[in-house]
């Protein structure tokens, strides 16, 4: 199918997805704060993010911008204003994250945390340039021009990131457990998420 050293991108796949970062922080934030199915949400959402990175870099959109200071930019502070944004209306709340709702309460919130997740990923630019930079090395020099490797490798990465993400939602539930039979702490985490999501996006800002 094109793709050369498949075993040795499956390992750097992974050392790349559990190197903490912005994705990490976001699942975990939302398992603690709001349980595990959130955080299944979350990390659900992120991972379309990657795919459709990998759809753009299949389709050789991701060079365009990583050939263009205008699109580069643009993509780069949307992202940083959104995750300040998520800061500051974290910082301002004084409800707690922790909170018993209705169902269809829960559900909206599941169906925002799925898209939170995705648009965080989707604008950060740093992955679409990652994805140009590592993608290419596992993929045979007669078929840079296909595809095909680009969206199985994507596949596999998303995989990789489902997997691992899953995997401390799960871990990160138990503490939610915790948190919510002290409500007080639910309104501590709001305002250190806030935070965390302001110095992300300040970062991504600075880059």
């Amino acid at each position: 199918m094109g793709i050369e050293n498949f075993i040795t991108f499956i390992f750097t796949a992974f050392i790349f997805v559990i190197t903490p970062g912005i994705d990490t922080v976001f699942v975990l934030n939302k398992s603690i704060s709001q349980g595990k199915k959130s955080g299944i949400h979350a990390a659900l959402g992120i991972n379309s993010g990657v795919l459709a990175h990998t759809l753009f870099a299949a389709l050789g959109l991701s060079v365009l911008i990583s050939k263009s200071d205008y699109a580069f930019t643009i993509i780069k502070y949307s992202g940083a204003v959104y995750l300040l944004y998520m800061g500051i209306s974290s910082l301002i709340n004084n409800k707690s994250l922790i909170t018993s709702e209705s169902n269809k309460n829960l559900q909206t919130k599941r169906k925002s945390d799925f898209w939170s997740g995705f648009i965080t990923n989707l604008l950060n630019p740093k992955v679409a340039l990652f994805f140009l930079a590592l993608f290419p090395q596992f993929i045979n020099p007669n078929d840079l021009e296909n595809p095909i490797p680009f969206i199985l490798l994507g596949i596999t990465f998303s995989a990789i990131g489902i997997i691992w993400y899953l995997s401390l939602t799960l871990f990160a539930g138990l503490f939610s457990q915790k948190f919510q039979e002290n409500p007080k702490a639910g309104l501590w985490l709001n305002k250190i998420s806030g935070c965390i999501f302001i110095l992300m996006g300040l970062m991504i800002a600075l880059t």
